[in-house]
C-alpha cells in the first residue's frame, strides 16, 4: 500500500514539473514570436511599439552588448530586454501590462528594466555632449509646454504627464531680428561653444 501511495506521489511530482517546463517553454515561445513581430517583420510597427526603427533597435541593442553593459540570460536575450525598456518607456506601461504581454514575471520585468536604464545611463557620455556655454548660468533652460491637437496615430508621441497631448517648447534668443536657420548656422559653425550633434 506504501509503494502505491509513494508511485502516486512520484508520478504527481514528475506530471507537474513536466507542466511547469511547459508552461516556461510555451512562454519562451510567445516572446520569441513577439520579438521577431516587433524587430524583424514591419519596421512601423517596431517604431510604434518600441518608438524606433529596426535598425535603430538593432545598433542601440549592439552598443549595449558590445560595451558589456548587459548580456543573455538564460531565458531573456539583449534584445528581449532592451524592447521591454523601450515599450515601458515609450507608452508609460506597468509591470503587469508587461508581464502580460512577455509573459514572466514582474520582478523579471522590473529587474530588466532598471539593468536597462543603469546601462543606458553608463553611456550617457558616449550619447551626450554637454555645451561648455551655460558653466556660468544659474537656474536652468525650461522649456513650455502647450496643449496640441494631433491625429490619433501619433498621439502617443506627444503624451505628456496629464495624459493629454503637449507639445514641448523652447526659445532661442537673438540681439535684433534673425531667422531660425541663421541661428542654427551660428550654433553649428561657431568656433567656441560649438552646439554637437551626434
Amino acid at each position: 500500500m506504501y509503494v502505491a501511495y509513494a508511485a502516486i506521489l512520484i508520478s504527481v511530482y514528475h506530471h507537474s514539473n513536466y507542466l511547469e517546463r511547459l508552461i516556461s517553454n510555451e512562454g519562451d515561445y510567445e516572446r520569441h514570436v513577439l520579438m521577431e513581430r516587433l524587430t524583424l517583420m514591419d519596421n512601423k510597427d517596431c517604431y510604434n511599439q518600441l518608438r524606433m526603427g529596426n535598425d535603430t533597435f538593432a545598433r542601440l541593442v549592439n552598443i549595449l552588448r558590445e560595451t558589456s553593459c548587459l548580456r543573455n540570460s538564460s531565458h531573456s536575450n539583449v534584445e528581449e530586454q532592451v524592447a521591454k525598456f523601450l515599450h515601458i518607456v515609450g507608452h508609460n506601461l506597468r509591470n503587469r501590462t508587461m508581464k502580460f504581454y512577455f509573459k514572466c514575471s514582474s520582478e523579471t520585468i522590473s529587474r530588466h528594466f532598471h539593468q536597462v536604464l543603469r546601462a543606458i545611463i553608463s553611456l550617457d557620455d558616449v550619447f551626450l555632449k554637454q555645451p561648455d556655454g551655460l558653466k556660468y548660468c544659474i537656474g536652468a533652460i525650461d522649456g513650455s509646454h502647450f496643449c496640441v491637437k494631433v491625429s490619433n496615430d501619433v498621439v502617443q508621441r506627444y503624451r505628456g504627464r496629464k495624459y493629454y497631448p503637449t507639445q514641448n517648447v523652447l526659445a532661442a534668443c537673438w540681439e535684433g531680428s534673425a531667422s531660425n536657420l541663421r541661428i542654427l548656422d551660428n550654433a553649428l559653425m561657431r568656433d567656441f561653444d560649438k552646439l554637437i550633434v551626434l
